[in-house]
């Protein structure tokens, strides 16, 4: 009985905090909200908003963050302090970066369905695993001059047996997850990440029930591979609740050391299998919370610390759907 009055109480005090410190970020001009920012610490840290534009912010919680930095797609940076930090934060939008009105016919031509295959691995150890500090993004070049169209994108995934000795049976139970990524479309610039294709936020939820690969269809997003290739990544967000709704997720770990707290990014699941079958370093991250972040080359010798660069696992095998349209 004593165990449940604490558990209650404990769901109270916490449904409390969640209730009273929500702040909601909207559209100045339209007032809808505007979903999944970005909001940094500063310091490398951070969160996002769900798709209501709502995030939990406490001086309880971090106590030594005493600025917010807030991007999203298609708005203009905002910097705030967190003193008197508002119950609703407006965001404006920025004219330069919206979508250009391209007026297209619809396409008649016979195209032919081309796949390029997604790396599956269900190695434990030759997994990235995911933080939220983390993007990854992976280049596809065109190859070609054909016009092509982007219908789908395969993410591998590794899953984990509830159970360690039988992780290597294909019928073992496997550990549940439920998982919110962002998806973001690059253009090329000088063999890095450049502008995105589209300023429509695509997200989608993962679950164990997904099984080693997340087909993502992007077919109504009309995205048209450039001639000089295109950039593909992904971001984890954080878990979800059973409908899918982003929950307040634990960024970091505190660990006490000789020199005081140390903040370890925490991983969430699915896991993100890496391959060693690609000849060429087409994998790329950056670390999103921090101002000015650049895009890496995940490649041995750019300052990377990873076990995975070791073994020469440089690449996050992503595959691909697309329409390749035959010529007139």
């Amino acid at each position: 009985m004593k165990n449940l009055i604490k558990a209650t109480c404990l769901f109270l005090f916490l449904f409390a905090i969640n209730v009273t410190a929500q702040t909601k970020i909207i559209d100045a001009e339209t007032t809808y909200p505007v979903s999944y920012a970005t909001i940094s610490f500063g310091d490398g840290q951070g969160l996002f908003a769900d798709d209501d534009g709502l995030f939990i912010f406490t001086k309880k919680l971090y106590k030594d963050v005493d600025s917010l930095f807030i991007s999203a797609l298609g708005f203009k940076d905002l910097a705030l302090a967190t003193v008197n930090l508002p119950k609703t934060i407006e965001m404006q939008a920025d004219i330069n970066k919206l979508d250009e009105v391209i007026v297209t016919a619809k396409i008649d031509r016979k195209f032919k369905k081309e796949t390029v295959k997604p790396y599956l691995d269900d190695d434990y150890y030759k997994c990235w695993l995911p933080t939220i500090e983390s993007e990854i993004a992976v280049f596809f070049p065109n190859g070609n001059e054909k016009l092509k169209k982007i219908t789908s994108v395969l993410f591998p995934i590794t899953l984990e047996s509830r159970d360690w000795k039988k992780r290597k049976r294909s019928n073992a139970d496997k550990r549940k997850f439920s998982t919110l990524f962002k998806v973001q479309f690059y253009k090329n610039n000088n063999g890095l990440p450049g502008d995105v294709m589209t300023y429509t936020n695509i997200v989608f939820r993962a679950t164990e029930k997904n099984g080693d690969e997340f087909e993502l269809d992007v077919s109504e997003h009309d995205l048209f591979i450039p001639e000089d290739g295109f950039f593909v990544s992904l971001q984890v967000l954080g878990y979800t609740d059973q409908n899918g709704k982003l929950l307040p997720n634990k960024k970091y770990k505190e660990i006490k050391s000789k020199n005081g707290l140390v903040k370890i990014p925490t991983n969430f699941r699915p896991l993100l299998p890496f391959t060693d079958e690609i000849n060429a370093h087409n994998t790329y991250i950056k670390r999103v919370f921090i101002s000015g972040n650049k895009w890496v080359q995940f490649k041995k010798g750019n300052g990377i610390e990873s076990s995975l660069l070791k073994t020469n696992l440089n690449n996050y095998g992503v595959g691909i759907n697309y329409n390749a349209y035959k010529d007139k």
